[in-house]
């Protein structure tokens, strides 16, 4: 027993189509198609596995960097792990490092579920399959409501269309070569997503269904840019200061996106752009910028 480290990367979605429901009511087959990408950020959790002393609790959970707002979704995976042996006299130190805004549509807690499930499954050296693996960190997901598409696209990583909605193993994911882009961000304010959602989902699903179509056809990272915009408009998450930077990327002829379901606007740009972009955000003193790239490989164990 031991310690491990893994990482999954931050993901953003520009559209999506929900799939809340299932005869069978299986976490697995609930999820989301949609498009999106994982940037080099993300999350780093270390393991550490001690003998249990005379502590209360089985586990402790800390949180570098931003900072998440609640541990339920680390408790729900490790819960899962502990179905899996007989471990009642092991203690769980366990740290997230989080190097993006947490609530800002970048699938920070996909990201904190599936970095924990590959950190545990090597601390506990349960060998577990890579699917089953994602869907553990998907199932804590959907079953604390924090989101339905992240796991399976930071899983794969790089810039994807997901195909068919559901955990690693069911889900499934285009992923699209893209030329060396550069992925700049900018993140104003957290958006809670649970209202959206319920609110207008057959509306959303119907266009959703149909930018997967297109997207398939085109496979072009500045169509998706021009797609997630519609989207953001029609869902109606722009919020004055997002419609102004909108506005002044358009004037200067360069494509951007909105990362659902935050107060985020991203441009993947060529490298010549980036001075461009950055010279545009830097006027918005009150949001946190991100400079990144893709992150072809997704989640993984680190060995270090």
């Amino acid at each position: 027993m031991g310690e491990s480290k893994a990482f999954c990367p931050a993901h953003v979605t520009g559209f999506f189509k929900a799939h809340l429901e299932d005869e069978q009511n299986n976490f697995e087959n609930l999820g989301s198609m949609g498009a999106g990408f994982s940037i080099r950020q993300g999350v780093t959790t270390q393991v550490k596995i001690k003998i249990k002393d005379n502590q209360k609790t089985n586990f402790k959970v800390l949180t570098q960097g931003y900072q998440s707002d609640k541990t339920d979704i680390s408790e729900y995976v490790l819960n899962e792990f502990l179905k899996l042996g007989e471990f009642s006299d092991k203690f769980f130190d366990i740290r997230h490092e989080i190097s993006i805004p947490v609530g800002y549509g970048l699938g920070s807690s996909s990201a904190v579920a599936l970095s924990l499930s590959y950190a545990l499954d090597q601390a506990l050296e349960t060998r577990l399959d890579k699917t089953k693996i994602g869907q553990i960190a998907h199932n804590a997901e959907v079953n604390c409501k924090t989101g339905l598409g992240d796991v399976l696209a930071s899983y794969h990583g790089g810039f994807e269309i997901r195909i068919k909605a559901g955990a690693p193993g069911i889900g499934d994911v285009k992923k699209i070569p893209t030329e060396k882009i550069s992925i700049l961000m900018i993140c104003f304010s957290p958006i809670s997503t649970n209202k959206f959602i319920k609110e207008r989902l057959s509306q959303i699903n119907g266009l959703g269904g149909k930018m997967v179509n297109r997207l398939l056809e085109s496979k072009n990272y500045e169509h998706f840019q021009e797609m997630s915009l519609e989207f953001a408009n029609y869902v109606d998450v722009m919020t004055p200061r997002m419609q102004k930077l909108v506005d002044e990327f358009t004037k200067n002829n360069l494509k951007c996106g909105i990362a659902l379901f935050g107060e985020t606007v991203f441009s993947m740009v060529t490298k010549d752009d980036e001075d461009k972009v950055l010279e545009i955000f830097k006027k918005y003193p009150d949001g946190i910028i991100i400079e990144s790239e893709l992150d072809e490989i997704g989640a993984r164990v680190l060995n270090n």
